[in-house]
C-alpha cells in the first residue's frame, strides 16, 4: 500500500520539542504524496492557547489547499488542574499539573465549542498521555488508562482517539529502552474486556482510532515483540469495522517520515490506504 494522508503533525508552534515549519510541511508532503493532512499541535490546558492562536496564523500564512486542515492535540487531562491553572497557583504549567490531583478526579479537556470555532479548528484527537494521579503499579496505570481512553471515546467534541495504550517516562530502562511494566513486556495483561469495552463505545459515539507511526509503531524506545503484539490490536480493531486514521505525531523538523516501513506493517495486518479514514476536503 501507499500512504496518502497524515492526522497527526506538530509544528514548531507545539509546546514541546516539535520544531517543524509549515512551509516545510506543505514541500515534504508533496514529494512523499501526502495529499490528505492536517496539523495538531498541543494543548494541555488553556495555558497553551496561545500556541495554538501562533499554529493557527502559521497555517493561514502558507498556500492553503482544501486537503490541507487545521486540528489540534488535546490531552486528557482532569478538571482539578484546569481549574488550579486557571487560578494562577502555578508559574509554568506547560504540561499541566502531573502531581497532587486527587485520585479518580474527574476527567477533562481543555477545549470548549467557541475555542474550536474561534481557532477554526476542524477536527480534534484527544490523547491519553500520563497517569493521573495514580500509584505506578501495573494494574492501576491500566485502569487509569482505559478510564481515560473511554473519556476520550465519548466525548462529544473528540474526533480522533490518539495512540491507545502509547507509554513514556517511568519504568524507562537506562538504555532508553520500555521492556517490562504497564505492558510493555506482556500486551496481553491488559484483559480482553477492557478493548471490547473501548471498541464499542467508539463504535457507538462515531470515533476514529488512530494508528500511531512515530509513537508506536516506529518508537525506538519499543521493542519489536511489543510492536508485533501491537500490530496484532490494530488487527483486532480493524477485523471488528473500528474506523482507523494515520498518524505520523511527527515532531521533527524534516518531516522524515519512514511511510515505507509503516506501509509494509499495515499490509501485513490487511489494512489499505483507502480504509483509512480521512477528512472531506474543505468547500
Amino acid at each position: 500500500m501507499k500512504i496518502t494522508s497524515d492526522w497527526h503533525i506538530h509544528t514548531r508552534n507545539s509546546c514541546d520539542d516539535a520544531c517543524l515549519a509549515v512551509s516545510t510541511l506543505l514541500a515534504r508532503t508533496a514529494q512523499l504524496g501526502i495529499t490528505d493532512f492536517g496539523i495538531t499541535d498541543h494543548l494541555h490546558t488553556p495555558f497553551n492557547w496561545p500556541d495554538i492562536e501562533a499554529s493557527r496564523r502559521e497555517f493561514l500564512a502558507n498556500p492553503q489547499s482544501p486537503r490541507f486542515h487545521f486540528g489540534i492535540e488535546v490531552s486528557c487531562v482532569s478538571q482539578w488542574e484546569i481549574d488550579q491553572v486557571a487560578a494562577g497557583r502555578h508559574d509554568q504549567p506547560t504540561y499541566g499539573i502531573r502531581q497532587g490531583g486527587p485520585p479518580e478526579a474527574p476527567l477533562a479537556i481543555a477545549l470548549t465549542p467557541d475555542r474550536i470555532a474561534a481557532a477554526g479548528i476542524e477536527y480534534v484527537i484527544g490523547g491519553t498521555h500520563w497517569p493521573m494521579y495514580v500509584p505506578y503499579e501495573r494494574d492501576a496505570v491500566i485502569r487509569d488508562f482505559h478510564r481515560q481512553n473511554m473519556f476520550l471515546a465519548t466525548h462529544p467534541l473528540v474526533t480522533i482517539v490518539a495512540h491507545p495504550w502509547w507509554w513514556h517516562n517511568h519504568w524507562q530502562d537506562p538504555d532508553g529502552l520500555y521492556r517490562t511494566e504497564p505492558w510493555l513486556d506482556d500486551f496481553g495483561k491488559i484483559p480482553q474486556s477492557i478493548h471490547d469495552e473501548f471498541i464499542a463505545a467508539v463504535l457507538q459515539h462515531g470515533k476514529v482510532v488512530e494508528i500511531n507511526v512515530e509513537g508506536m509503531l516506529l518508537n525506538r524506545t519499543y521493542e519489536d515483540r511489543f510492536k508485533c503484539r501491537y500490530l496484532d490490536y490494530l488487527a483486532q480493531l480493524n477485523d471488528r469495522q473500528v474506523p482507523l486514521s494515520l498518524g505520523s505525531d511527527c515532531h521533527d523538523a524534516a518531516y522524515a517520515i519512514d511511510f515505507h516501513s509503516v506501509s509494509a506493517m499495515l499490509d501485513s495486518i490487511g489494512v489499505a490506504d483507502q480504509d483509512l479514514w480521512t477528512l472531506p476536503p474543505r468547500p
